[in-house]
C-alpha cells in the first residue's frame, strides 16, 4: 500500500497507479503547508509556524500538543527533520505522557441498530466499509483541532464499520495513535476506530529491524511491544490496531515470529475488546507478497487452528473477481463471516471517478461476495478548488449517497456505486434525552443560540453531533427543493440545515431526519428551534411509531403541528408534546414544510431536541480549573487548562473567555478535561485573562460556569 517518490506504485507495473507517493504527501503536510493546522482551537489568530512547533513530549515554550507516533523501538540513524520528534514505544509510559490529556478520547463506543434500508438494494446483514483517512500528516497533527474550517469533516459514520486513522512514514513514525476529535466524533456514532502501525517497503526508508523490534520478545518469553500497543489503545481510549507488515527481505521465521506477535496482541487485548485488523502483505514465506486475497499464503494471519489471529482483514489492492471469490468461499470454510475481508478501493486520486469492479464486491443480482474498504476518501475534500465547508459537505454527500442526492431514491447504475445504494445505513440514536443542532465539527463562526460568539473558523469533531444518517430523503408532489448542511447561520456550534426551492412550493415538503429508537413516554417532549427566510410556513414533525413494510417503502409518519414561522430572521423555539403516542417507540423523525406564501422556500432547523421533560434537569459543573502550564509571545499566550470531570452525564467541554466588559467569547471545546488555547491575546492593560469552563449535556444546557485566570 506504498508508492515510490515518483507516485509509481511499486507493486504493479502495469499500469502504475500515478498518485502522490506517502512519502512526498507526509513530508509536505510536516511542513509549511501545515501551518495553519499547528495552531489549534479558536484561541485567535494564528500566531506559530509550523516548522517551529516541537512534537509530543519535547519540551519548550510552544505548549501545542498532537496526535502521537512512535517507533517500536529502535530509531533511525541521523536526525528527525523540523518539528519531528523520535521516540520509542517501548519507553514510553502513560505517566510520562505530557500530552496524555489531550489525546485521550472520553466517549464510550455507542451500540448500533440497523433501520429498514431507505431502498431495496441497500442490505442489511452483508457488506461493511472500512474507511482508511489521513486527517494530517504524522507529525503535527494536532491533537484537539485547529483554527481552519478546511477539514475533513467526516460525518458519515451511518455507512462506516471501522475507521482507520491512516498515516506513519520512516522519517517521522510508524507507530500512529489516533487524536480524540476523530474517536470521540467515531464513537459517538458507533464506529470503532483503528490505531496504525505501519512497517514500511525499503524503498520508503523501512527497515527490517523495525519489524524485528516489533515483534521481539523478552527473556520470559513475552512480547513488550504487543503489551506497549494494548497499553496505548487503552489509555488514548481507542479500539485496536491496524498492522501493515510491508518492509522485505524477512523470511519463514520472521513470519511465524509475527504471527506469534498477534496472538499475543489478541491475547492482551482481547478482554479489553481491542480488535485488530491485518493488512495482506507479509506471508507465511516471509516475502512481501500482496495477494490480493485470502489464501493459504496469508491465513494464519486471520485465522490459524486455535481460531481467531485478526479480527477483520484488508484485502490489496491487486484482488481480482475470482481472487475475492475464492477468499469469501475460504472464510465460509474457516467458520468466518466473508463479511470479514475489506477488499481495497482506491479513491486516494479520483474519488467517484475511480474505476472499480463492483459486482466482484456488492453486486446487485446476488449476495455481497465480501465487504469493502474505501483508501483516502478524503478525496471529496482533497480535489476540491472552493474548499469551504459547504462545499465540502456537497461533495462528501454526493461520495456516500449519490449522484440523486437521496438514499431512498438512487441514480441509475453508473461507474460510481455509492455506498447508500448498496450498504444499510446504522444509528445510535437510541435513548432519551436526543439533541442535534446539525453541528457538522467545523464551521467559519462558532453560534450560541443564534448569535456570534467566536468569528474566528474552526474544527474539531469531537465537538460534532450526531446527524441524520440518510441524507436526505425527501418526499414532496412539487420541485424537489434543495436540503444541505448550511454554514451561513447557525444556532449552536458551526452550521444548521437549510431546505431551500428555486421557486414558490406548490407542494408540502417531508425531509427526513434520524433513524431512531426512542421510548415515548407521556412526558416526552419533542423541540425545535428554526427560521425562515422569507414568507411564512406552517411546520410539522413526523413521529414514526412503527418501521416501513420493508426496504424503500414509506415511513409511516404520524404527524403533529410544530407553528407557523411567519418569516423574517428570527429563530423561534417550538415545543411539541408527544404524550398522544406515550408507550411505543419513535423509529423515526421527520419535518413537514408547507409554504404559505409566493415566495421561494426558504427554511432553516437550528436544533432538534427529544426529551422526558420530567427527569429534565441542569448539568453539574465541571471543578479545579487550572491553568497549568503557558508561554507568553508578545501581547498574548498559550496556555494548557484543565478541571476535574463534572459528575453526572455531560456531552462535552466548553472554555470561553470573559472579557473586561463582561463579554464572553468562546475559545474552544472538549469531551475530555483539558484544553490547549494557542493565542490567548490581553484585552487592554488587564492584569489577568479570566476563562470559563461549562458541562454541556446531551440538550445542548450549560452548567454554572467555573473560573480561573491567567496572570499577565
Amino acid at each position: 500500500m506504498s508508492e515510490t517518490d515518483d507516485g509509481v506504485d511499486a507493486r504493479t507495473p502495469h499500469p502504475p497507479l500515478r498518485r502522490p507517493s506517502r512519502r512526498t504527501v507526509l513530508a509536505a503536510g510536516a511542513g509549511a503547508g501545515a501551518g495553519a493546522g499547528a495552531v489549534a482551537l479558536l484561541g485567535g489568530a494564528a500566531t506559530a509556524a509550523r516548522a517551529a512547533a516541537p512534537a509530543p513530549g519535547s519540551a519548550g515554550p510552544d505548549l501545542a500538543p498532537y496526535a502521537s507516533y512512535w517507533f517500536p523501538d529502535s530509531l533511525p540513524k541521523g536526525s528527525p527533520g523540523p518539528g519531528i520528534t523520535w521516540r520509542s514505544l517501548r519507553e514510553w509510559t502513560p505517566e510520562c505522557d505530557r500530552d496524555l490529556a489531550f489525546n485521550a478520547a472520553t466517549v464510550p463506543l455507542a451500540e448500533r441498530f440497523t433501520p429498514v434500508p431507505a431502498n431495496r438494494l441497500a442490505r442489511a446483514g452483508q457488506a461493511r466499509i472500512a474507511s482508511l483517512v489521513s486527517f494530517g500528516s504524522t507529525a503535527g497533527n494536532p491533537s484537539q483541532g485547529s483554527a481552519t474550517a478546511d477539514h475533513y469533516a467526516l460525518t458519515h459514520w451511518a455507512y462506516i464499520d471501522e475507521l482507520v486513522f491512516w498515516g506513519g512514514s520512516a522519517g517521522e513514525g510508524i507507530v500512529l495513535a489516533p487524536n480524540a476529535p476523530v474517536v470521540d466524533a467515531a464513537h459517538r456514532n458507533g464506529v470503532p476506530v483503528m490505531g496504525n502501525v505501519f512497517l514500511p517497503p525499503v524503498p520508503y526508508g523501512g527497515d527490517l529491524q523495525w519489524t524485528r523490534d516489533l515483534v521481539q520478545r523478552d527473556p520470559l518469553g513475552r512480547f513488550p511491544i504487543a503489551e506497549k500497543l494494548v497499553q496505548v489503545a487503552r489509555a488514548y481510549g481507542f479500539d485496536g490496531w491496524f498492522v501493515n507488515a510491508e518492509t522485505e527481505g524477512g523470511d519463514s521465521s520472521l513470519a511465524a515470529r509475527t504471527h506469534e506477535f498477534l496472538r499475543a496482541l489478541r491475547a492482551a487485548g482481547e478482554p479489553h475488546g481491542l480488535r485488530i485488523t491485518w493488512y495482506d502483505a507479509l506471508n507465511s514465506t516471509g516475502r512481501v507478497g500482496w495477494q490480493g486475497a485470502l489464501n493459504e499464503l496469508n491465513q494464519e494471519f486471520f485465522e490459524d487452528r486455535a481460531g481467531k489471529v485478526a479480527d477483520t482483514m484488508f484485502v490489496d489492492f491487486r484482488w481480482t473477481p475470482d481472487s475475492l471469490a475464492a477468499s469469501g468461499a475460504l472464510a465460509d470454510r474457516l467458520g468466518r463471516s466473508r463479511h470479514e475481508l475489506w477488499a481495497a478501493v482506491d479513491t486516494e486520486s479520483h474519488g467517484w471517478n475511480s474505476e472499480v469492479r463492483w459486482d466482484a464486491i456488492i453486486p446487485r443480482d446476488r449476495d455481497h461476495v465480501v465487504s469493502y474498504g474505501f483508501y483516502r476518501p478524503e478525496w471529496t475534500r482533497n480535489h476540491l478548488t472552493d474548499r469551504s465547508p459547504a462545499a465540502f459537505h456537497r461533495a462528501d454527500d454526493r461520495f456516500w449517497t449519490g449522484e440523486s442526492l437521496d438514499p431512498s431514491r438512487p441514480a441509475p447504475d453508473s461507474s460510481w456505486r455509492a455506498p447508500a445504494t448498496a450498504v444499510a445505513d446504522r444509528s445510535t440514536v437510541d435513548a432519551l434525552p436526543f439533541g442535534c443542532t446539525f453541528n457538522t465539527g467545523h464551521g467559519e463562526r462558532w453560534y450560541e443560540q443564534g448569535r456570534v460568539v467566536s468569528d474566528t473558523p474552526w474544527n474539531h469533531l469531537g465537538l460534532q453531533d450526531r446527524l441524520p444518517g440518510r441524507r436526505w430523503v425527501v418526499e414532496s408532489a412539487g420541485e424537489r427543493p434543495s436540503v444541505a448542511l448550511d454554514f451561513a447561520r447557525a444556532w449552536r456550534g458551526g452550521s444548521s440545515l437549510l431546505v431551500t426551492g428555486a421557486g414558490a412550493p406548490s407542494a408540502p415538503v417531508t425531509v427526513g431526519l434520524h433513524a431512531t429508537r426512542l421510548p415515548l413516554t407521556r412526558s416526552a417532549v419533542l423541540e425545535l428551534v428554526h427560521a425562515t427566510g422569507s414568507g411564512p410556513v406552517s411546520v410539522e414533525v413526523g413521529v414514526a411509531v412503527r418501521e416501513p413494510s420493508g426496504p424503500g417503502e414509506p415511513v409511516p409518519y404520524t404527524w403533529l403541528e410544530a407553528g407557523t414561522p411567519t418569516g423574517g430572521r428570527g429563530w423561534r423555539t417550538t415545543r411539541v408534546g408527544l404524550a398522544a403516542l406515550a408507550g411505543g417507540t419513535a423509529y423515526a423523525l421527520a419535518v413537514r414544510i408547507t409554504g404559505l406564501g409566493k415566495r421561494p422556500l426558504s427554511w432553516r432547523l437550528g436544533a432538534l431536541t427529544v426529551r422526558d421533560a420530567a427527569a429534565a434537569r441542569r448539568p453539574a459543573a465541571p471543578a479545579a480549573p487550572t491553568v497549568d502550564a503557558s508561554a507568553v509571545h508578545g501581547c498574548g499566550a498559550s496556555v494548557r487548562l484543565s478541571w476535574r470531570r463534572a459528575p453526572g452525564p455531560v456531552r462535552h467541554y466548553e472554555v470561553s473567555r470573559l472579557l473586561p466588559d463582561g463579554t464572553r467569547r468562546f475559545l474552544g471545546g472538549t469531551c475530555g478535561t483539558a484544553l490547549y488555547l494557542p493565542a490567548v491575546v490581553r484585552a487592554g492593560s488587564e492584569r489577568a485573562a479570566a476563562f470559563e469552563v461549562r458541562a454541556v449535556d446531551e440538550l445542548y444546557e450549560f452548567s454554572a460556569p467555573v473560573r480561573t485566570t491567567l496572570r499577565w
